[in-house]
């Protein structure tokens, strides 16, 4: 089935449109763009060059993907944006390419719903199955690992990590990086505990979140030192996938953890 393009779009002769996309009214797809089958732009969408859309997805009304990074560094460079398969990015949302300084290209994985109004800048990493609520902001080069959860409104500072499967609640500001597992809040965010429920949701067995709990209060609740927190999980936890993910997660940090 061919690609169904409206007699408003303007589509370059130079953008690889594969069969059963969907181009509706006044969306905008240039040079160099690839969306790949099954997807649709409801309409006045602008997909820039250099932009890859993977299978499925589902682009709402007014979302650019693909414009120049908001960063002065930036000099027309050449990179892009790869966009995987099966994500619904829903009104005015944008998303810049990459910048320089990093691999060339801001990056997000599949099945991803990105809510109205959501701002993804130049290099960041988003995983798959990511949530992402209205208004939320990510900085440049920040990293949101699969199954996270960002709250409405929240602000994302620039090479902060947001741990697998945790949750960010919304009207926070986030300055250092966000544990796997767990949950976070404020304006100045702060800990408050694990993501129980989320992670029942998704399947963890009861001693498995019980290793994490343990693991959390040796963190954050015996006033150690990191080092020596990590140092006494190693010892005295079973090194199950969870709590070997924390642990790493932890020990790549740059930007400090969120205590």
């Amino acid at each position: 089935m061919p690609a169904e393009i409206h007699k408003t779009a303007v589509v370059s002769p130079k953008a690889d449109i594969a069969e059963m996309v969907s181009i509706g009214p006044f969306c905008i797809v240039g040079e160099g763009a690839v969306i790949k089958k099954g997807s649709k732009l409801v309409s006045n969408v602008i997909i820039e060059g250099n932009t890859e859309i993977g299978e499925h997805c589902i682009i709402h009304p007014f979302a650019t993907i693909g414009l120049p990074p908001q960063d002065l560094k930036y000099k027309n460079e050449k990179t892009g944006v790869r966009i995987g398969k099966k994500n619904i990015i829903r009104e005015y949302t944008s998303i810049h390419r990459a910048s320089v300084g990093g691999d060339g290209f801001t990056e997000i994985g599949d099945s991803n719903f990105i809510m109205g109004y959501v701002h993804i800048a130049h290099d960041c990493k988003i995983g798959s199955s990511v949530a992402m609520a209205n208004a939320a902001t990510l900085a440049g080069h920040v990293v949101v690992e699969d199954f996270a959860f960002v709250g409405g409104v929240v602000a994302i500072h620039q090479f902060t990590r947001i741990g697998a499967y945790s949750m960010v609640g919304g009207f926070s500001g986030i300055g250092q990086d966000i544990p796997p597992f767990t949950m976070a809040s404020g304006a100045r965010a702060r800990l408050y505990g694990l993501n129980v429920i989320g992670l029942k949701r998704h399947g963890f067995s009861d001693e498995s979140i019980n290793n994490l709990k343990k693991a959390y209060k040796i963190l954050f609740r015996e006033k150690r030192t990191l080092k020596d927190a990590l140092k006494k999980i190693k010892s005295e936890l079973s090194e199950t996938a969870e709590v070997v993910r924390l642990v790493e997660f932890i020990e790549k940090n740059k930007r400090g953890i969120c205590r």
